[in-house]
């Protein structure tokens, strides 16, 4: 018998806590229980893992099945927003099923909604109080300067909006044509919560090399540690980033996701780099010579930067 400990995931192994909502989805799942007349509070882990619907991330599913049937007709998305709006600010709305069974298990901060869009299954973001009013076309250009960076990213779009921006979306990956597809983020696998900035890149490295070994993720990781830094990514927490396990049956890096322009608090980044979470260049390169050849890193980072101040500059100078 194994025992989970109680830190960091109160008493979860963190491959089941990578199941649960938070943020949002939390929110979603109390206003739920709450309209079902139960206390959020007296509600354990273990049942809040019975109230994941089909739209729970990864492969994993959990029974009994404690839910309403899933409902995943495409809705008007600014009509989505404005209800979303009402449920941050505490407001009562109509239809928190419907909502609660879009969310899935949302993490994060920012609303979102999992839909079926041509056959393809789809995660649309809707911006949250605090976010720029052009946060989705941000997120949508940020995506398309990662792509030309050459990190690994599902297809995106920007859903388009009378009322804002835009709303961004991206494909999941963590469905396929075979059916689901097993996900452990890096705070399940190294059993570390998101909410402390205790990881460095190069615990995602070696987690890398353990798991599959491959070199070509290990110049993915590189990579996205460099988009990170130089396009003011800091929220680079342990859950932004995940391994999939293949039809192959290996794991593999995940394609990249929630790449945007973020602060933090004390203005540092999540995950450090040779634990600077304020790191530099010449981080990077300390870094990138214990895992590529010191020309690879030196070309790669140079191409990020070039990159990310041509595409991105209109944000980074605000």
């Amino acid at each position: 018998v194994f025992i989970a400990d109680r830190e960091p995931f109160y008493g979860l192994f963190g491959v089941f806590n990578d199941s649960l909502p938070d943020g949002w989805g939390r929110l979603l799942v109390d206003r739920y229980l709450q309209k079902c007349g139960i206390d959020p509070g007296t509600v354990g882990f273990l049942y809040r893992l019975t109230l994941l619907s089909s739209n729970s991330m990864g492969a994993l599913e959990y029974e009994p099945v404690n839910i309403l049937n899933d409902d995943n007709a495409l809705l008007d998305f600014d009509h989505l927003k404005i209800e979303f709006d009402k449920i941050l600010n505490s407001k009562e709305v109509d239809d928190i099923d419907r909502y609660f069974l879009l969310a899935g298990s949302s993490g994060g901060a920012r609303p979102k909604a999992h839909m079926t869009i041509n056959g393809k299954e789809w995660i649309v973001k809707f911006p949250s109080s605090y976010d720029r009013a052009d946060a989705g076309k941000m997120e949508y250009d940020y995506s398309l300067a990662a792509k030309e960076c050459g990190i690994d990213m599902s297809s995106t779009r920007l859903f388009p909006s009378s009322i804002t921006s835009g709303y961004f979306g991206t494909e999941r990956f963590d469905r396929s044509e075979s059916g689901r597809v097993h996900v452990l983020s890096a705070s399940g696998l190294l059993e570390t919560s998101h909410r402390y900035p205790v990881m460095d890149y190069e615990h995602l490295f070696k987690a890398s090399l353990f798991l599959s070994g491959d070199a070509l993720d290990i110049q993915k990781i590189f990579t996205l540690m460099c988009f990170n830094v130089y396009a003011h990514n800091m929220d680079d927490h342990a859950k932004n980033f995940s391994f999939v396990y293949t039809d192959e049956g290996r794991w593999r890096f995940a394609p990249a996701y929630d790449l945007t322009y973020s602060s933090s608090f004390p203005g540092e980044h999540a995950t450090t780099i040779c634990r600077n979470g304020r790191p530099d260049d010449s981080d990077i390169l300390s870094l990138g010579r214990k895992y590529l050849r010191e020309n690879d890193a030196r070309r790669i980072m140079n191409n990020t930067k070039e990159i990310v101040n041509t595409k991105l500059s209109e944000y980074l100078k605000k």
